[in-house]
């Protein structure tokens, strides 16, 4: 088989298939401490859990409705469902029977609400339910359908409890009997992309492929004419022009997908729809959804995202704006934008391993996710800006709640997103202490890696297999590692000659105890920005590793913006840091404006007096966990900093 054909179907692990222990495994902790019972708390002092209690009365609209008709309300299941999700997650790695029996009673509660044709939605059959499937541009009903369906698959994968799984296939049942082009049905697709990636996910596990097709279909049918949203504006009384964002480029319902070419509208939407045309590429073999995705994927990532991997930087949209328009301190960059494009990125890799993608998925996943979840796992961001006048900090929780339980649920299943497995071939594409067990060419193989990566760049794998295998072993060479070398069982493998796809392919016979030793320099390297970027002219912003670094005020003081860098950022120290558990540091020449010597005119005619100094970087994605204070990640660059 050739080793770059893209017909190959790469499918992630199931959750309890991997064990976490280093980064991610404290992040899972903090989830299983903290996290889960947070999100189950503040959902219930929300009023979420009452509102499908059908033993009480209606609760009626709890939170006002908004311009576009709709209110955050009516996506309250969407936040039980990514919380269930999470729930079933930290269940696996760690029991808690107080947790399970608190999520066993809302599964209780939603299979009481269920209607008899399967129909299920806490607003249209609790507070408004004469308005079912009559705006699907606004309302968020199958996004709502598509979150519980992720909740099932999962609460199923970790407990072995199918009830809300039953729940979920009856509803998807009754979808497929509500969409189509028969006779009485719509042709329609949600406002709010979801439900395409949620159905793969309930095909995988229930081997049911009539869920996939139903997915097809709403992808198929997005943004065809005449307009869905149009036609259903007009038979239900509204004007179709009357719509908040002016423009179907919001909800990427402006052209059929495959003509798309642009990364436009609501950042998340964009996210979860490219995510399920790319489940479906890969599921049917559609070359032509892989190509359409191809052409946006460079248009995101070449034009449109944050060094950090954040993504849409308006909060008018939630979204996109113009190229190349990346504001620091105004940016929106929504944490489930940042989940989004993890969830995007792995799934263009269900057609094979490409660092193009993976080397994304690790930048966004370290840098503009994890930021949205404090090490306690008891606060979060929604917006993840780029600096800080040291007033932007985390929530306790937020009035439209989707980032918590959204980076909850991610960090608590991020073992899925490590391993992919195909026919004959199982592929790494991050790295982290674990333990991954799989059948492949058939035998049984538990995968031990052995790191502090991304700490330190010395990843060990060992294998245990039942029998011996013929089998290849992909290993990605992320694109910044430079000097990164390769030994199996002690022997150096040349890697230009097995790299494919920027992914170390190593085909043999597999026997128990073989071993593998990738080494990885983590150095500390400058980026700097496209010169489009007119709000990073002149300064680089630090990375070691797959790990954006940022100052804060708690380490240098304030006035950040009064550092520039000198000298070569490799030659900086890496340093522990106690409060971080191990994480490192860099302590960076530099040099630093003298403010207090500048008198009291606002302004002169000669420039700030400037003094060598040392300024402490931090990864980003831990910043504002102490005490509150500036924070940037662009930095001045003085002309050694840039090469000069």
């Amino acid at each position: 088989m050739s080793k770059t054909r893209k017909d190959r179907q790469f499918r992630p692990l199931p959750v309890p298939n991997v064990e976490l222990d280093g980064l991610f495994g404290a992040r899972q902790d903090a989830i299983c401490d903290s996290t889960a019972e947070t999100l189950l708390d503040r959902c219930v002092e929300a009023g979420m859990v009452r509102a499908i209690d059908t033993s009480q009365p209606s609760p009626g609209i709890v939170i006002p409705l908004q311009p576009w008709a709709g209110s955050t309300q009516m996506f309250w299941d969407s936040d039980l469902g990514k919380s269930i999700e999470t729930i079933a997650y930290s269940l696996y790695r760690r029991p808690n029977p107080k947790l399970e029996a608190s999520a066993d009673a809302i599964i209780d509660m939603y299979e009481k609400m269920q209607d008899k044709d399967g129909y299920l939605n806490a607003w249209f059959q609790r507070v408004q339910p004469g308005r079912r499937w009559t705006n699907l541009r606004d309302h968020h009903e199958l996004y709502c359908a598509g979150h519980l369906i992720e909740g099932a698959v999962a609460y199923y994968q970790a407990t072995g409890k199918r009830k809300l799984l039953d729940i979920m296939c009856r509803y998807a049942d009754y979808m497929i009997t509500v969409f189509g082009h028969g006779e009485g049905q719509l042709p329609g697709y949600c406002g709010h992309e979801e439900v395409e990636l949620a159905l793969v996910k309930l095909a995988r596990v229930t081997g049911e492929k009539k869920y996939l097709d139903l997915a097809k279909f709403f992808i198929d049918e997005r943004g065809r004419e005449p307009h869905f949203f149009t036609e259903e504006a007009l038979r239900d009384g509204r004007d179709p022009k009357a719509f908040i964002q002016k423009t179907y480029q919001y909800n990427q319902a402006h052209e059929p997908v495959r003509e798309q070419t642009k990364v436009v509208g609501h950042a998340v939407r964009a996210m979860y729809l490219y995510s399920g045309m790319a489940d479906i590429a890969t599921e049917y073999n559609d070359d032509t959804l892989t190509a359409a995705l191809e052409t946006l994927w460079d248009d995101l990532t070449a034009k449109q995202m944050y060094v950090t991997g954040g993504i849409g930087p308006a909060a008018s949209n939630e979204g996109f704006t113009d190229y190349y328009d990346l504001p620091n301190e105004s940016a929106y960059a929504e944490t489930c934008a940042s989940v989004g494009l993890v969830f995007w990125a792995n799934r263009m890799l269900g057609r094979g391993p490409d660092r193009r993608y993976a080397d994304i998925m690790e930048q966004a996943l370290y840098n503009g996710a994890m930021s949205g979840l404090s090490l306690d796992g008891k606060t979060f961001f929604y917006e993840n800006p780029l600096e800080s006048a040291g007033k932007h900090h985390r929530w306790t929780w937020h009035h439209c709640p989707c980032c918590p339980p959204n980076i909850a649920r991610l960090l608590a299943s991020i073992g899925s997103y490590m391993y992919a497995v195909a026919d004959d071939e199982i592929a790494v594409h991050l790295y982290g202490e674990s333990k991954a067990k799989v059948e492949i060419a058939g035998a049984k193989l538990e995968l031990a890696q052995t790191t502090r990566y991304p700490w330190d760049g010395a990843i060990r794998f060992e294998a245990t297999l039942d029998k011996p295998a013929r089998f290849a072993l992909s290993l990605r060479i992320p694109e910044w590692a430079e000097g990164t070398t390769l030994a199996v069982n002690g022997e150096a493998v040349d890697l230009t000659a097995v790299t494919v796809d920027g992914y170390a392919r190593i085909e043999r016979e597999w026997r128990s105890g073989d071993r593998v030793a990738l080494d990885i320099p983590l150095t500390a390297r400058a980026l700097f920005a496209n010169p489009n970027v007119r709000q990073d002219a002149g300064r680089a912003a630090l990375m070691r590793g797959p790990l954006v670094y940022c100052v804060e005020a708690t380490d240098n003081g304030a006035g950040l913006n009064g550092i520039t860098l000198v000298g070569d950022p490799a030659a900086a120290k890496g340093t522990e840091i106690p409060d971080f558990d191990g994480a490192i540091a860099l302590d960076v020449a530099v040099q630093r404006d003298q403010a207090e010597d500048w008198g009291k005119s606002l302004y002169r005619t000669s420039p700030p007096a400037s003094h060598d100094a040392t300024a402490r970087f931090i990864p980003y994605h831990l910043w504002d966990n102490r005490e509150p204070g500036e924070m940037l990640v662009w930095i001045r660059a003085g002309h050694r900093a840039r090469g000069v």
